[in-house]
């Protein structure tokens, strides 16, 4: 499978080093809108400029889209769909139905398949609410995340005046969690189910009330949360905090019986020390689907729920109804 990769930020990367741990792919192209000169990858793979890209139209199986859901991937899939079956991550929930409606015309037209939404929420953690409800009517979800990096946010905090660098951390509230999985099945508010940590370094002669103040009440962000602000050195903040982890856990409370008598837990539980190559790897998945969708004649926009797992695993369905059914 002939991969080629849009964008080589922190994803682009992940998805170059979870090519090499799946034998039957090959990175044959990195697309940047820099001076391809400027960007040094960890493979043989070609660098080009992006105006070229219809260059490789018969060159590339898939095309894993590697950019921002703000604003590259709602023009972008669309617009590349119609050259290459395609994988995006975008997350944008409240979007997502929309974007599918866009990108599904440029696949159906084209002949290609488009998988949208890929990566671990949304992704796994949605194909986990699926699979829960289903099984469970009667019940109820709940989704945290964290202990990890929330890249958004660490930027907000990042543009306030005064700030150098900061990261910040979405923490899941422990005693939320606990009442959760008791079955005690909790209206949880925002605020009771998350705190966020954030740790600050700011520039020579800033002062540190003025900007926690405004880290604290910043709406959207931090104002409906119980934030907790540190001051710390710049040192300390690239030995302790250089990383990208997160993770969370989706779980679904539900009864059955003639009189609801019995309680159950489903649980699915992420902990990442990477979050965007966790999710590189996630991509590389499902672009393997979608190869193997289009060789089949399939085409069109999908999501997670469209696929079947076997079409996941680089095993034949002989393999994987031995060693893991």
């Amino acid at each position: 499978m002939r991969v080629g990769i849009l964008g080589y930020g922190n994803l682009g990367r992940g998805v170059e080093n979870a090519i090499k741990q799946n034998p039957d792919t090959e990175l044959v192209a990195v697309f940047t809108r820099r001076n391809p000169q400027d960007i040094k990858i960890n493979s043989n793979a070609k660098v080009v400029n992006v105006s070229e890209i219809e260059n490789w139209k018969d060159k590339i199986d898939i095309l894993i889209l590697c950019g921002g859901s703000a604003t590259d991937l709602p023009e972008q899939t669309p617009k590349y769909a119609k050259l290459f079956n395609v994988i995006d991550s975008f997350d944008t929930h409240a979007k997502i139905p929309e974007h599918f409606t866009n990108v599904d015309k440029s696949a159906q037209e084209a002949g290609k398949v488009a998988i949208i939404s890929v990566g671990w929420d949304p992704g796994l953690f949605s194909l986990n609410r699926m699979y829960a409800n289903a099984i469970l009517p009667e019940g109820v979800d709940y989704t945290f995340w964290g202990k990890g990096v929330s890249q958004g946010h660490s930027d907000a905090i990042r543009r306030i005046e005064g700030v150098l660098d900061a990261k910040q951390y979405t923490v899941p509230v422990q005693k939320a969690l606990d009442a959760v999985k008791n079955c005690e099945n909790p209206s949880l508010t925002t605020r009771e189910k998350h705190t966020r940590e954030c740790y600050v370094v700011l520039k020579e002669g800033a002062d540190a009330k003025r900007v926690e103040h405004e880290i604290k009440t910043m709406p959207n962000y931090f104002a409906d949360y119980d934030t907790t602000v540190h001051f710390i050195s710049l040192e300390e903040l690239k030995k302790n905090h250089s990383g990208i982890p997160h993770g969370g856990c989706v779980i679904r409370t539900g009864k059955t019986g003639s009189n609801k008598e019995n309680n159950h837990v489903i649980e699915y539980n992420l902990k990442l020390d990477s979050n965007p190559e966790f999710t590189s790897s996630v991509l590389i998945a499902y672009a393997r689907a979608a190869y193997r969708l289009n060789k089949e004649g399939q085409k069109g926009a999908k999501t997670v729920f469209d696929i079947a797992p076997c079409y996941l695993s680089p095993k034949s369905g002989e393999e994987l109804r031995k060693t893991m059914l």
